[in-house]
């Protein structure tokens, strides 16, 4: 049996992981968090759970790349989701106006209600709708496709930036903007932004997106299961502090707890930057090490969590993307009621995300959690007053309905997730120098390989297809994919 050591417990890792273990090798998860999962991880405060991340995810209908994926993987009886709203599958304000566009789910019913909104622009919606589903075709793996060992030559539209395409067919500003709703989910603007990322993320969304109902952590665990069944083990509180290498080649790693692991092959889920940090020092070139170093982050965040009294906002079976044209921050902002088991009318909790720059909070670069100081304190309640107010423009009752809350700053997501600089999304991928962002699975450590939302696209979508190609470097160029399509004979 080949053994394998993955550095990370998150989504890329467990998904690894997990398909390793299908293909026979015995893996060990080394997870440097108490509780397993990255963003699929839940907390409790006061005794109501939290989801940290993945909030609103596609991919899971009928024939949808990650329904097959974790059908193959036997973990879709194990989780819960519920889909979004067929009549708004994403509700968009835009705050400033008082001006509300409710986005329905399929590509059809989408350019129709677009259309009766902007009709002069109706042949040109249509036009930039098949567009975005024409680029996706140009990601093979995006519909568990088997690619050609040498890859595939893209358009100029799909290396292009978002707003050089939505320049090419739109010339309504508004709409531009309306379009450019799910940009915090990108994490980096449309002057610089690959168009392929865009197409990528808003086909999700248009064919339908769906919520976890109860803990995301269901799928943590059991793609955990997967692995502990196939005789391999997940290790939560267990942080790798050193890769030692020779020859270019991994031996072993080293724990804090001081515990050394060894395997055939190595995974690093971590960010290389951090991933640096802990590696044998002449493991990689220089150079490789500057660029890494050089990329630009993805946009941070400053999330707030409310509790809210019983009866009082209304459960809503959809994100909320509201856009503002002030020139104060938050300029924009995504919500969300994450549902319960038995959900009913109204929400128990709502969880609200700002794009946020690191530099907000790049004088407290050196504290860590909980040592921070009063002038942290003090920013960080000025900051969530602002979310609480914006949120009260959409609920005049909102703050008399909270019945706790508490937030959560770039600084909180970069010491819990290990990203640089409480990175959203990892890496940012620029239009004009994509080489730049462009890391490969496998490195020039022999038996080391990355995976996770640096090394080709971000999101629980994303991380989970990256995670068949960081497997398929250790068993075969699209040995997984076609084993997937095989098993899933009967998904369109």
């Amino acid at each position: 049996m080949k053994t394998c050591v993955v550095i990370g417990g998150g989504i890329g890792g467990l998904v690894t992981g997990a398909l390793l273990a299908k293909e026979g090798y015995q893996v060990t998860v080394l997870e440097k968090n108490a509780i397993i999962g990255g963003g699929l991880q839940t907390f409790k405060r006061n005794g109501v759970r939290f989801p940290t991340g993945m909030h609103i995810f596609g991919g899971f209908q009928e024939g949808g790349n990650l329904r097959k994926l974790f059908d193959y993987l036997g973990v879709m009886d194990k989780i819960k989701l519920r889909p979004t709203d067929e009549d708004t599958n994403d509700e968009v304000s835009f705050v400033d106006e008082n001006v509300t566009y409710r986005l329905p789910k399929g590509k059809d019913r989408f350019v129709d209600y677009l259309s009766d909104c902007f009709p002069d622009e109706k042949e040109q919606i249509k036009a930039y709708v098949d567009r975005l589903f024409e680029l996706t075709e140009e990601e093979e793996l995006f519909y568990l496709h088997e690619a050609p060992e040498n890859g595939l030559s893209h358009s100029d539209d799909f290396l292009g930036s978002v707003n050089q395409l939505m320049d090419k067919y739109l010339t309504d500003v508004k709409l531009k903007s309306l379009l450019g709703y799910l940009s915090p989910l990108i994490g980096g603007p449309g002057e610089t932004t690959p168009a392929y990322i865009h197409a990528l993320l808003s086909t999700l969304h248009i064919n339908g997106t769906y919520q976890f109902v109860g803990e995301s952590q269901q799928m943590a665990d059991a793609l955990a299961q997967v692995i502990e069944n196939a005789g391999g083990q997940v290790v939560a509180n267990e942080k790798v502090v050193r890769i030692e290498v020779d020859n270019r080649q991994v031996t072993q790693v080293v724990t804090q707890k001081g515990n050394t692991y060894q395997a055939d092959s190595y995974i690093s889920a971590m960010h290389p930057d951090v991933l640096l940090k802990i590696i044998d020092s002449q493991a990689f070139t220089t150079a490789f090490k500057q660029r890494v170093q050089s990329v630009p982050e993805t946009m941070s965040s400053f999330k707030v969590f409310v509790k809210l009294k019983e009866n009082t906002i209304p459960y809503i079976n959809h994100p909320t993307f509201c856009l503002a044209h002030a020139d104060e921050w938050p300029q924009s902002m995504m919500y969300v009621t994450p549902p319960v088991e038995n959900q009913g009318i109204f929400a128990q909790t709502i969880v609200v995300i700002c794009p946020m720059a690191f530099e907000q909070v790049r004088s407290w670069e050196q504290t860590t959690s909980g040592h921070r100081g009063a002038d942290y304190l003090s920013w960080k309640q000025k900051m969530m007053d602002k979310v609480l107010d914006c949120m009260s423009l959409k609920y005049p009752v909102f703050r008399n309905s909270i019945e706790f809350c508490f937030a959560a700053s770039p600084l909180t997501i970069r010491d819990y997730y290990g990203n640089k600089e409480g990175s959203n999304y990892g890496f940012q991928k620029d239009s004009n120098n994509l080489m730049l962002s462009q890391i490969s699975v496998a490195t020039k450590v022999k038996n080391l390989f990355l995976t996770g939302q640096n090394v080709n696209i971000h999101g629980l979508c994303g991380v989970s297809l990256t995670a068949i190609e960081s497997a398929e470097a250790l068993v075969g160029h699209n040995t997984i994919v076609r084993k997937i399509n095989n098993f899933c004979p009967n998904h369109p």
